[in-house]
Protein backbone atom coordinates (compact mmCIF):
# COMPACT_ATOMS: atom_id res chain seq x y z
CA UNK A 1 0.00 0.00 0.00
CA UNK A 2 1.39 3.74 -0.78
CA UNK A 3 1.74 5.92 2.17
CA UNK A 4 1.02 9.29 1.80
CA UNK A 5 2.37 11.98 4.57
CA UNK A 6 0.02 14.52 5.26
CA UNK A 7 2.01 17.62 6.90
CA UNK A 8 -0.66 20.41 7.87
CA UNK A 9 -1.15 22.30 11.07
CA UNK A 10 -4.92 22.57 10.86
CA UNK A 11 -6.54 19.90 11.92
CA UNK A 12 -9.64 20.65 9.53
CA UNK A 13 -7.88 20.54 6.47
CA UNK A 14 -5.20 17.40 7.50
CA UNK A 15 -8.08 15.45 8.49
CA UNK A 16 -10.07 16.25 5.37
CA UNK A 17 -7.37 15.33 2.75
CA UNK A 18 -6.44 12.09 5.37
CA UNK A 19 -10.09 10.65 5.12
CA UNK A 20 -9.71 11.43 1.10
CA UNK A 21 -6.66 9.65 0.49
CA UNK A 22 -7.99 6.84 2.57
CA UNK A 23 -10.71 6.24 0.98
CA UNK A 24 -8.49 6.13 -2.02
CA UNK A 25 -6.74 3.10 -0.89
CA UNK A 26 -3.45 5.41 0.12
CA UNK A 27 -2.39 4.77 3.77
CA UNK A 28 -2.35 8.45 4.92
CA UNK A 29 -0.87 9.63 8.16
CA UNK A 30 -0.63 13.11 9.19
CA UNK A 31 2.37 15.31 10.79
CA UNK A 32 1.15 18.69 12.61
CA UNK A 33 4.70 20.18 12.87
CA UNK A 34 7.69 20.10 10.93
CA UNK A 35 9.63 18.02 13.28
CA UNK A 36 7.01 16.02 13.34
CA UNK A 37 7.16 15.78 9.85
CA UNK A 38 10.89 14.86 9.29
CA UNK A 39 10.95 11.98 11.78
CA UNK A 40 7.77 10.66 9.99
CA UNK A 41 9.88 10.96 6.74
CA UNK A 42 12.76 9.43 8.22
CA UNK A 43 10.86 6.43 9.82
CA UNK A 44 7.79 5.74 7.55
CA UNK A 45 9.25 6.61 4.35
CA UNK A 46 6.34 7.83 2.40
CA UNK A 47 5.85 7.49 -0.92
CA UNK A 48 5.18 11.17 -1.11
CA UNK A 49 4.63 13.96 1.22
CA UNK A 50 1.94 16.85 0.94
CA UNK A 51 3.69 19.55 2.31
CA UNK A 52 2.15 22.56 4.56
CA UNK A 53 4.57 25.74 4.34
CA UNK A 54 3.52 27.68 7.43
CA UNK A 55 3.93 25.06 10.50
CA UNK A 56 5.01 25.25 13.91
CA UNK A 57 8.90 24.25 14.67
CA UNK A 58 10.08 23.80 11.52
CA UNK A 59 8.53 25.45 8.30
CA UNK A 60 7.53 23.57 5.12
CA UNK A 61 10.97 25.11 3.93
CA UNK A 62 13.34 24.02 6.26
CA UNK A 63 11.46 20.33 6.21
CA UNK A 64 12.25 20.28 2.19
CA UNK A 65 16.25 21.64 2.87
CA UNK A 66 16.47 18.53 5.25
CA UNK A 67 15.24 16.16 2.94
CA UNK A 68 17.35 17.74 0.47
CA UNK A 69 20.16 16.79 2.34
CA UNK A 70 19.35 12.93 2.54
CA UNK A 71 19.82 11.08 -0.54
CA UNK A 72 17.24 8.49 -0.02
CA UNK A 73 14.77 11.20 1.55
CA UNK A 74 15.44 13.99 -1.49
CA UNK A 75 14.02 11.15 -3.75
CA UNK A 76 10.28 11.64 -1.98
CA UNK A 77 8.08 13.54 -4.16
CA UNK A 78 6.12 16.73 -2.29
CA UNK A 79 3.35 18.71 -3.46
CA UNK A 80 3.50 21.84 -1.35
CA UNK A 81 0.37 23.25 0.36
CA UNK A 82 0.37 27.04 0.75
CA UNK A 83 -2.02 29.08 2.01
CA UNK A 84 -0.89 32.19 -0.85
CA UNK A 85 -0.09 30.53 -3.99
CA UNK A 86 2.20 33.56 -4.33
CA UNK A 87 4.47 33.25 -7.34
CA UNK A 88 7.87 34.10 -5.48
CA UNK A 89 6.82 31.20 -3.42
CA UNK A 90 5.76 28.37 -6.17
CA UNK A 91 9.47 29.75 -7.39
CA UNK A 92 10.90 29.19 -4.59
CA UNK A 93 9.50 25.65 -4.32
CA UNK A 94 10.44 24.87 -7.52
CA UNK A 95 14.12 25.64 -6.84
CA UNK A 96 14.30 22.71 -3.99
CA UNK A 97 12.76 20.11 -6.36
CA UNK A 98 9.14 20.32 -5.08
CA UNK A 99 6.76 18.79 -7.87
CA UNK A 100 3.27 20.26 -7.48
CA UNK A 101 1.80 22.47 -5.40
CA UNK A 102 -2.12 23.17 -4.00
CA UNK A 103 -3.15 26.55 -2.97
CA UNK A 104 -5.54 25.73 0.70
CA UNK A 105 -8.10 28.31 -0.41
CA UNK A 106 -8.73 26.75 -4.11
CA UNK A 107 -8.47 23.01 -3.96
CA UNK A 108 -11.02 20.43 -3.59
CA UNK A 109 -10.05 17.42 -2.30
CA UNK A 110 -10.37 15.29 -5.75
CA UNK A 111 -7.77 17.74 -7.01
CA UNK A 112 -5.49 16.45 -4.06
CA UNK A 113 -6.20 12.76 -5.20
CA UNK A 114 -5.51 13.58 -9.08
CA UNK A 115 -1.76 15.33 -8.32
CA UNK A 116 -1.31 12.56 -6.02
CA UNK A 117 -1.96 9.44 -8.31
CA UNK A 118 0.15 11.59 -11.20
CA UNK A 119 3.50 11.64 -9.05
CA UNK A 120 2.84 8.08 -7.69
CA UNK A 121 0.24 6.19 -9.09
CA UNK A 122 -2.74 4.65 -7.83
CA UNK A 123 -2.64 3.37 -4.16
Amino acid sequence: MKKVLVVEDEQLIADLLQRKLRGAGYYAFVAGDGEAALQQIRDERPDIVLLDIVLPRLNGFEVLAEMRKDEELQKIPVIIISNSGQQAEIEKAKEVGVRDWLVKTEFDPKEVLEKVQKQIGPA
